[in-house]
Order: structure tokens, then sequence, then C-alpha cells
């Protein structure tokens, strides 16, 4: 795997960091180089070593103290706050909800604080037994373990200190659609429909299938799929945009290679209280399956169609031969369709919906090709070319392109967190 200039933009913020220590790359099986990174992102980038505990820059150091300040003080505002008689019930709840979003920062700043104090203790105590070798030496090796776990909790606090997407917990809605290519673009649809449920499955999410459309070959027209598990969208929000695939399909007898698309897309998953469904906006149709079933589905209404009055979204699920279990999940993709649109429409309105993307250009914009006879996939965002294609179409090493957009994305945010101070 390499890094290409799609990447370099990143780098410049390395320099914030004194790491200077090239990494071991643990898959012996493939051969790659990557720079030095900090440790505070390691904990989802598994292809670094963690033993180097960075140190964080000075510069870095002063704004996370300014923030520190005012998270103690607010803290402590809230605090007195939600024990005076005369705060509302709903005044009482938003600053309990604010308090404990602070309560990670603030233990962490207590333990920092505490190793601190250790650590001048244990150079107050190398100075004082400078004629004692043995007590010198000990007191030399825990000080060298202390400043390691300082580190360690200035990473984690600077971690904890970035703006964080409260969607990132939820589960997701994952669609995925044939575009241009015709059949070929229905079968490669089908193959990353699949690639995804594997590495759901290697995850240990749950996959539940929500709607298939086959095409005539018994690729995928479009799909779609409840994804549910700890930190699902926030794990899969990049993987939405054009994903571009060149191979020979099954269909051209000269060899030829083609081009086709298909477009992913990753909601957010949201119920009835996020997006405030009222019965007056929705009409619900019913209608017998088209779809396969055997004669059951096409005797009986199973099928459902919901429209949505005010956005004019049409959701429609005959997957389940029940009524019930279709209105169900047409329910919750029109949910997640209503609350990913208003998300959008607030990101928008504070001018960083493009601006906080990944990479140059739309997220709607080609981000990937899987090019079969090279045997490599590359992401156009950051420049990454994996050479195992069949490894990643099994949902084996998706996470190669999955983890370094998460550690671009952390990048981005401590750049934003230096320069709004």
């Amino acid at each position: 795997m390499k890094l290409s200039q799609g990447f370099s933009r990143c780098i410049n913020l390395l320099r914030q960091f004194q790491v200077a220590k090239s990494y071991p790359n643990p898959c012996n099986e493939r051969s790659f180089v990557l720079p030095a990174i900090p440790n505070i992102f390691l904990s989802f980038c598994r292809y670094y070593s963690t033993e180097l505990q960075p140190q964080v820059s000075s510069d870095l150091l002063k704004i996370m103290e300014q923030r520190l300040v005012a998270i103690e003080h607010r803290s402590a505002f809230l605090e007195n706050f939600i024990n005076q008689p005369e705060a509302s019930p709903t005044e009482y709840s938003k600053a309990n909800k604010e308090l404990r979003k602070l309560r990670d920062s603030m233990d962490l700043i207590s333990e920092l604080r505490t190793k601190q104090k250790e650590i001048d203790g244990l150079r107050t105590l190398m100075a004082e037994s400078s004629d004692d070798k043995d007590m010198l030496e000990m007191a030399t090796e825990d000080l060298h373990k202390a400043l390691e776990e300082e580190k360690r909790l200035q990473n984690l606090l600077l971690k904890s200190l970035l703006p964080r997407d409260d969607a990132d917990e939820r589960d997701c809605i994952l669609e995925v659609r044939a575009g241009t290519g015709g059949e070929e673009a229905s079968l490669f649809a089908m193959d990353v429909f699949k690639m995804y449920e594997r590495y759901s499955q290697k995850k240990g999410w749950r996959f539940e299938v929500v709607d298939i459309a086959e095409s005539d070959l018994k690729g995928y027209k479009e799909a779609s799929a409840a994804i549910s598990g700890s930190g699902v969208y926030g794990k899969l929000k990049f993987e939405s945009g054009i994903h571009r695939v060149q191979r020979v399909p099954v269909t051209e007898k000269s060899g030829r290679i083609h081009t086709s698309a298909v477009s992913v897309a990753i909601l957010p998953q949201a119920d009835e209280v996020d997006v405030r469904l009222r019965n007056e906006d929705l009409r619900i149709d019913t209608y017998r399956s088209g779809g396969s079933g055997g004669q059951h589905a096409n005797t009986t209404n199973s099928a459902v169609r919901i429209t949505h009055f005010p956005t004019g979204i049409t959701v429609s699920i005959q997957d389940e031969r029940s009524q019930h279990m279709n209105k169900a999940k047409a329910l919750k993709v029109l949910c997640a369709k209503l609350y990913e649109m208003e998300r959008s429409r607030l990101h928008t309105s504070r001018s960083k919906l493009r601006s906080e993307q990944i990479g140059s250009g739309d997220r709607s914009e080609r981000i990937r090709t899987y090019n079969f006879p090279q045997g490599r996939v590359t992401d156009h965002r950051v420049g990454i070319t994996y050479h195992a294609i069949d490894d990643v179409m099994q949902g084996e090493n998706l996470d190669v392109f999955v983890d370094a957009l998460l550690l671009q994305q952390e990048m981005d945010a401590i750049a934003t967190f230096s320069s709004a101070q």
C-alpha cells in the first residue's frame, strides 16, 4: 500500500507532534510503508505500532489548557445550576445532558493532574537521591513510565476535546444502487452489497436485509440493509459515494474491460421521536409483491409503499411476507432518510457540510476504484492503493480504507481545533 499526494495535506499536521519513527508492518504478507502517525489516532488504526507515545507539541498543550479551564468553569456552573430548586425540568434535563458530555474530559483532567503530581514527586526524589545509585535508578525508571502515561493521557484528553458527531454511535441504513454500466453495474452492486454484509459479520454487527430489487442476471438494481452494532454509522459513514469497477463483465465475449459504477449511501438510523412523523403526512399503500416469494407473495397485499407528503420521499418494501413487517421496515428507512435530510440542512446552514468532507471534491463524486485485472483497490480521497482486491471484496481488509478515512477526519478536527483558538 502507498500514500499519494491525496494524503499529503495531513502530513503538515504531524509537525505538531514530536514523532520521528517508522512503524513496522504487522501484516507480513503485505508490503507497505506508512508515515509516523500520532498515537492519539492509533486506537482505530490497527496497522501502526502502539509502543511509541508521542509528545504533544507545546502549542497544542497551550490550546488544551485554555479548553480545560473553560470546561472546568462550565462544569462547575452546570453542577451548581442543576442543584437549584428553581430550575425547570426542561432546563434541568438540558444542563444534565451537557454535564454528562463533559464528564469524560473531567475524569481525564483529574487523572492527568494526579499523574503530573506524581511526576513532580519523582523528580524531587531524583534530586534528593543523587548519592543513592539504586534509589536513583528506580526513580528514573518510574519517571520514564510516568512520563509515558502522561503522554497517553494528554492524547486521550485531546481526542475527548475534539468535536464529535452524535450520530456516530447510531445504527445505519445501507443503500446500494447500480449506476452506469447496465447489467455489469447490477452485478457489481450485488458484490458491493455482499462485501458490506461480510464486513458486518466480521465486526459482529447485525446485518438485516431490508429490500432487494434484482436484475435479469440476478444482480442488484438496488438493495438496502439495516446494520446494527456499536458505532456502526461512525465507522461506515465515509463509504457513501460512487464506487467504480473496472473488469471484464461476464456478458463480454471479446474480453474487453468495462467500467461501471454503483452508488453507496450510508444513513444514520432514526426513529419517530427524532423526526416526529405525523399520520396526516403519510400515505400508506399496499399491493401484491412482484418479486420472489412464491404464490403467497403474489396473492396477498404484503408489499408496502409509504409516501411522505412534505418531502415527496417514497419508500417501497416487499421483502417480507408479512405486511406488518414490511411497513415497519419502510418506516425505519423513511425515518433514516428524513433524519439525514435534516442533518444535511443544519450542516449546510453552518457552511460546513462540504468543507468538512475528506479529500478533494464532493463525496457524491467517485471515491473508490476496484480494478480487478490489476488486483487493486484505490481510494481517491486519501490516495491509498491496496493490492489484494479479493480480500477487500470478502470484507477482510476493508479497514485499510475505513481506518485511513477516520484518521484523516481526526487530523482535520485537530486542524480546526487549533485554528479556532
